[in-house]
């Protein structure tokens, strides 16, 4: 399936890009690191070595410390498809990071981004 190839795609790849996004709207890439650490559990030493290291997409969510529960609260459209509707896990997880560096995008604030 096509859109299982970007399981093996390495977060170090695509993170340059979500900075980049997030960048042009005048946010910063300490603010995307908060996004990822909070949507994983990991510290910012883990989180710097895991995108050292060139880890897959499945990788990344598989062996996060501890997937914030309150993720389930992330709602909306991520390339014409409702993140709460997708049912395969490491999709749905990569769809709730991209709706993520949407909001950040969007200027919304931090606090509502990671549902304070």
């Amino acid at each position: 399936m096509a859109g299982h190839r970007i399981y093996s795609v390495s977060v170090a790849s695509v993170y340059p890009l979500y900075v980049a996004k997030a960048a042009r709207k005048g946010r910063t890439k300490e603010e995307v690191d908060e996004i990822l650490r909070w949507l994983t559990g990991h510290s910012q030493e883990s989180l710097d070595s895991v995108l050292a290291a060139g880890t897959s997409f499945e990788g990344f969510f598989a062996t996060a410390p501890c997937m914030n529960p309150a993720r389930s609260l992330i709602t909306g459209v991520v390339c014409g498809v409702r993140v709460e509707t997708i049912e395969e896990g490491t999709m749905r997880e990569i769809r709730y990071l991209d709706k993520l560096i949407d909001e950040l995008a969007k200027g919304r604030g931090m606090e509502k981004i990671l549902r304070g």
